[in-house]
C-alpha cells in the first residue's frame, strides 16, 4: 500500500459557536490542511497519483475559505466551523474526488496554529 502526503494552506477566519472563551470572538488563522492518500496500485509512471492533482482538489475545496469569514460560507453558516467539522469537511469532498480514481483518503487534518490541529480519519470498512 501506497501513501501519499499533501500540505495546503489558505487563511480564514471564524468565531466558535456555543462556546466561552476567546476563540467565541472572531479571529483569524494560517490553516494548513495535511490530506493522508492511500491506494495500492501504481500507474506508467511509477506513481500513486500526481501530488499536483491532489493538491489542486483540495485547493479547490478550500478555495471558498481562504480570506473570508468561515461561518458565512455553506456549510459553516449552520455548522459550528471547529477544526474538527472542518477536517471532516474536507475529507468528505476529497473522498468524492478521489473515490473514482480508485483512491482512499486516509485522513484530513487541518492545523490552526503549528501547535493546535484536529484530525479525521476515514472509518473502518
Amino acid at each position: 500500500m501506497y501513501e501519499l502526503v499533501v500540505h495546503v494552506s489558505f487563511c480564514g477566519a471564524h468565531f466558535l459557536r456555543d462556546y466561552e472563551g476567546p476563540c467565541a470572538n472572531l479571529h483569524g488563522h494560517n490553516y494548513r490542511v495535511e490530506a493522508r492518500i492511500t491506494g495500492s496500485r501504481l500507474d506508467r509512471a511509477g506513481m500513486l497519483v500526481d501530488f499536483k492533482r491532489v493538491k489542486q482538489l483540495v485547493e479547490e475545496i478550500v478555495r471558498p475559505f481562504d480570506h473570508r469569514v468561515t461561518n458565512e460560507v455553506p456549510p459553516f453558516n449552520h455548522l459550528n466551523p471547529t477544526a474538527e467539522n472542518m477536517a471532516r469537511f474536507i475529507h468528505d469532498r476529497l473522498t468524492d474526488s478521489l473515490k473514482p480514481l480508485g483512491l482512499q483518503v486516509v485522513s484530513v487534518g487541518i492545523w490552526e496554529t503549528e501547535k493546535y490541529g484536529a484530525f479525521y480519519s476515514s472509518p473502518a470498512e
